[in-house]
């Protein structure tokens, strides 16, 4: 469920791009101006201003933003633009673009949670329309860059390459036994220690949500535990943890962005890339669910987090995205440890 607010009426798409034109003029950009018409329409609306603000300036509008980006030698400034650009971008183009860079980044980072994201906790056409645009963008697929990356070693690799490359039955049908026996087999690779298996990246990278969702029920009334928590009690590998990633991808995806968007503003200081990434990803799919299952597990909700731990601009758009919420009297005073 979205958690944008839309103004009723709507501006045209014309009157948006003119009113982001003057926003952008002189020294210091109106950035509320910006927020206040950006972060309130869809993706359509924001599709259909980017091709008015072309026609209109004869300039792309992210080329502008871009400009102004690299402008910018504050660090909250550089969040807000990054964040911005994200949220301006089509669905499809913006996961292009942050799987490439996952794929070109080296050292400590969370560019597989970025993989994962983008291959489990999109609905299969989306996915699609990422290898599409992609191919468009870098002359290059999806499948080809992440094969040869040196940045990731076997098992994982070989996960991950199944994962993108994926195009997986989208309706509710359910096949009982199919989920008997992949719950069985789920089992005796992970108490094994062996999630490497050919038959557990088969099962998680081609099963249907709906199907592979039964198979975790069968898992837990078969053997009384909860898949993810055998994985962490079982195996401890980066495969392992990615594996979990994938498998709540695909079927609670609001469990994996509430603990990404904890990650993120835990501790001292903030990770504003992965802070960004899943909020401006999840606004318009999933957010209402997110904030419901963070302010179940960690006692607070995402609004007072982002107050807590962003500024100026930066914090303003990412407020506008993740909605109102209302501050229950179970919400406890932050801690982290």
């Amino acid at each position: 469920m979205s958690s944008i607010t839309i103004p009723s009426p709507v501006p045209s798409p014309a009157d948006d791009a003119e009113s982001i034109r003057k926003a952008l003029q002189g020294w210091r950009a109106d950035k509320e101006a910006l927020v206040g018409i950006l972060a309130h329409r869809t993706a359509a609306q924001r599709s259909g201003i980017r091709r008015a603000y072309a026609f209109l300036f004869r300039e792309p509008m992210l080329n502008s933003f871009r400009q102004r980006l690299s402008r910018q030698y504050c660090g909250v400034s550089l969040d807000f633009w990054k964040a911005l650009i994200l949220w301006s971008m089509d669905a499809a183009e913006r996961d292009a673009n942050l799987v490439h860079g996952a794929l070109r980044q080296r050292g400590d980072g969370d560019y597989v949670s970025v993989l994962v994201e983008v291959a489990c906790a999109s609905t299969p056409d989306h996915l699609v329309a990422v290898r599409r645009a992609y191919r468009a963008l870098f002359a290059c697929s999806v499948e080809e860059d992440l094969a040869s990356s040196s940045a990731f070693q076997q098992p994982l690799k070989k996960m991950l390459v199944s994962l993108v490359s994926s195009y997986r039955y989208g309706g509710e049908g359910v096949d009982e036994d199919a989920a008997k026996l992949e719950a069985c087999q789920l089992s005796e690779a992970i108490r094994k220690k062996e999630p490497h298996r050919d038959e557990v990246i088969r099962i998680v990278s081609t099963r249907s949500k709906a199907q592979l969702a039964a198979t975790l029920r069968r898992y837990r009334d078969d053997h009384g535990t909860d898949f993810a928590e055998d994985i962490d009690s079982h195996c401890s590998s980066e495969f392992a943890k990615t594996l979990k990633s994938a498998v709540w991808c695909l079927t609670s995806s609001e469990k994996h962005f509430a603990e990404v968007i904890r990650h993120s503003i835990a501790g001292l200081g903030t990770y504003e890339d992965m802070l960004t990434r899943a909020i401006v990803s999840r606004a318009e799919i999933d957010m209402e669910q997110i904030k419901a299952e963070y302010r179940v597990r960690f006692k607070t909700t995402v609004t007072l987090d982002v107050v807590d731990d962003t500024s100026f601009g930066y914090k303003d758009i990412l407020l506008a995205l993740v909605g109102g919420e209302e501050e229950g009297a179970e919400i406890m005073p932050r801690c982290f440890p």
